[in-house]
């Protein structure tokens, strides 16, 4: 018995139809979220305004209560006292109704409460337009600040005033800088080494978490190779590991060493990248950068190499995340020194 059109028929158009109400849905949920995003902040705005015209310090603690009380019976729980509270701070840490309108569409409120209560306004900035770039989750957003992503990147070891110029060409553009991407230290306490391990042991970890590393390198990596050969004068040479950068463009080619940094590390990599440039560069790509990640790090050395200049990055990897305390009190300290060397090059400038 052959089907009648309507049975055969009936497969294809319910599809049609159930992909015509998932889009609309998806869009009026975006709409939404979007409306009360908006909505959220013109009521912390409001409530900020009423403050700062109260005569008593107390002023706030009181009102809010209240309005919550009256707003609950007629709204519901979205706008409890502690939402309010939120909704206030949203507006003291964000008071640009266009960067709000910006990240609307593309940030949750649980995002939103996340952001608001980073108290560096630079530092905020980074995670508020690195969700925007990159799509974070929620929960990525939160595993990025507890491993101190920030204060890893290049970019927080800059003066304060060219890290603002950065971020606001980020917004502007939406262009990746090395200095966003190159990170130190690498945290790859996902490898589960054991205290002695040898070089070979460190790549063939790093390619069988390979999807995790890339993630802990950053935005747009992509593999391209384990142990690239290349041929010099009759001599073969190996690069460790190779990989590509597509917000980047560039090739980025990565040395693992075990102890700490050595000069000599700067000719290889010299030799690797001019060779990589020069064979392997495409047209429209930007120069190849080198990251050699060794246990420790020789700061002086490193800084009378001025390896920045020739492309390269030197960064310490950590194969167990420290206390919280501790590396918080590390990176401190390296953003402090690097600063004030950045500064002091300003001036002899």
């Amino acid at each position: 018995m052959k089907p009648t059109p309507l049975q055969s028929a009936t497969p294809q158009l319910l599809g049609d139809i159930r992909q015509l109400i998932e889009q609309s849905r998806n869009q009026l949920a975006t709409a939404f979220n979007s409306a009360l995003t908006m909505l959220y902040w013109h009521i912390g705005l409001r409530i900020r305004t009423e403050v700062l015209q109260g005569e008593r310090a107390a002023y706030g603690e009181q009102i809010i209560p209240a309005l919550a009380k009256q707003l609950e019976t007629e709204y519901g729980r979205g706008f409890s006292a502690k939402n309010l509270r939120h909704m206030l701070r949203f507006a003291e840490a964000i008071p640009s109704e266009d960067i709000v309108s910006a990240v609307r569409r593309q940030l949750s409120w649980t995002h939103i409460k996340t952001l608001i209560y980073i108290d560096d306004p630079l530092k905020r900035d980074f995670y508020l337009q690195m969700c925007q770039q990159e799509g974070w989750s929620t929960r990525t957003l939160q595993d990025r600040l507890d491993s101190q992503l920030f204060e890893r990147t290049a970019l927080s070891k800059q003066p304060e005033q060219l890290l603002a110029q950065e971020l606001a060409t980020l917004r502007q553009t939406g262009t990746i800088t090395p200095a966003l991407v190159l990170k130190d230290p690498y945290v790859l306490d996902f490898l589960g080494l054991q205290d002695r391990y040898l070089e070979k042991d460190l790549e063939d970890a790093i390619l069988r978490e390979l999807e995790n590393f890339l993630l802990e390198l950053g935005a747009g990596f992509t593999f391209v190779a384990r142990q690239k050969r290349i041929q010099i004068d009759n001599d073969d040479f190996y690069i460790d590991l190779l990989l590509y950068n597509r917000r980047l463009k560039r090739l980025v080619a990565i040395e693992l060493k075990l102890g700490e940094f050595k000069a000599e590390y700067k000719g290889q990599m010299e030799l690797y990248l001019r060779w990589l440039a020069k064979y392997e560069q495409e047209p429209g790509e930007a120069p190849p950068l080198g990251i050699i990640l060794c246990s420790g790090k020789k700061q002086e050395q490193i800084e009378l190499l001025e390896l920045d200049a020739s492309g390269i990055h030197v960064a310490e990897y950590l194969t167990s995340l420290p206390p919280k305390e501790v590396l918080q009190a590390k990176l401190h300290e390296a953003i402090v020194r690097s600063r004030a060397r950045l500064g002091n090059h300003g001036e002899d400038a």
